[in-house]
């Protein structure tokens, strides 16, 4: 699936809904077109990439991999060609996933391309053509940052839920550990080092395309996409936060549940050990001799069970005594 847009200064947004409609917008003497493949058949991202704009193999054979492709710019002359990767709001921590977004950038054209899935703010960028006049007025670079700024934009929400999520899981440690809040705490480190894995090589796609190194960027969009450049920065910092809490809070539980462990086995060490000489004694009574102290006595059972009762409590006695409980 296809979507088409021509921008030409001076008039609305014209929508490119045929193939030959964009084949001829590229020959137009001003303006800019872009188009959006989401989803596309294999026929028809060839036909759009190879036949119609003419883009290197190499960066074709990009756009139609399946497999995970770290964020990267490369320079082809005429165009550059860009991979970030966008961030699916629909799902949730324990299940982040990132869709790849392709990009060729020229001075007269853009293409965007999600071979996987539809990208999901995308519709925020379309609704934006009627109200911001800048796209008919600037270059193809700008429509690049906004596409690129509204990408960025989907991480804020999901570092902001992955706050919360952390702050309720310290309290869970804290107040009474258990193993929901360990599997929680390992999806949600998981999820934390997905995310970091992409913004390190993004932050730097968007670094070179703010130091005025290609040709297609314009003087005036560098602070543009500086801007986007300093809210990596920001997510980035706070991601490395959260993942030093998460760190912390692991190993908080860690050491919660050995100290837990230890105290039941020291309980558990009281217990066996003032029940060994109470053993002994009943053992001892127990054999079959013929002659047993206090056996023929009519108390003799009664005063047996007080005095395992006080040894009992001397045990307990001393070992309180010696702070071992």
């Amino acid at each position: 699936m296809y979507k088409g847009v021509y921008f030409q200064a001076g008039k609305a947004p014209q929508d490119l809904t045929t193939l030959e409609e964009i084949s001829a917008s590229l020959s137009l003497p001003d303006g800019i077109t872009w188009v959006n493949l989401e989803s596309s058949e294999n026929g028809e991202l060839l036909h759009i990439l190879r036949d119609i704009f003419k883009f290197h193999p190499l960066s074709i054979e990009d756009c139609q991999s399946q497999g995970y492709q770290s964020p990267k710019i490369d320079d082809y002359g005429d165009y550059i060609f860009l991979i970030a990767h966008a961030i699916d709001p629909r799902k949730d921590l324990a299940d982040l996933k990132t869709l790849e977004l392709d990009i060729f950038l020229s001075s007269r054209f853009l293409v965007t391309c999600c071979a996987d899935a539809a990208i999901p703010f995308m519709p925020r960028v379309h609704a934006l053509f009627h109200k911001d006049s800048r796209f008919s007025t600037y270059t193809s670079d700008f429509l690049c940052h906004s596409i690129l700024d509204a990408l960025v934009d989907d991480y804020l929400p999901l570092i902001d839920q992955m706050e919360s999520e952390t702050e309720y899981l310290e309290d869970s440690v804290m107040e009474k550990p258990t193993t929901v809040t360990l599997n929680r705490l390992l999806s949600l480190k998981h999820s934390i080092m997905e995310l970091r894995r992409i913004i390190g090589p993004q932050r730097e796609v968007l670094n070179r395309l703010s130091r005025n190194e290609y040709s297609q960027i314009t003087t005036q969009s560098l602070m543009y996409f500086r801007d986007i450049y300093d809210h990596l920065i920001r997510i980035q910092d706070l991601s490395d936060l959260i993942r030093d809490i998460l760190t912390g809070t692991l190993d908080i539980y860690l050491n919660a549940n050995s100290l837990r462990l230890n105290e039941i086995m020291k309980a558990l060490t009281i217990v066996s050990t003032i029940f060994l000489p109470l053993s002994f004694v009943t053992g001892a009574f127990g054999m079959n001799f013929s002659r047993i102290p206090g056996a023929s006595h009519p108390w003799g059972f009664y005063i047996t069970c007080v005095a395992l009762v006080f040894l009992g409590l001397g045990m307990l006695f001393y070992f309180r005594k010696r702070n071992w409980f």
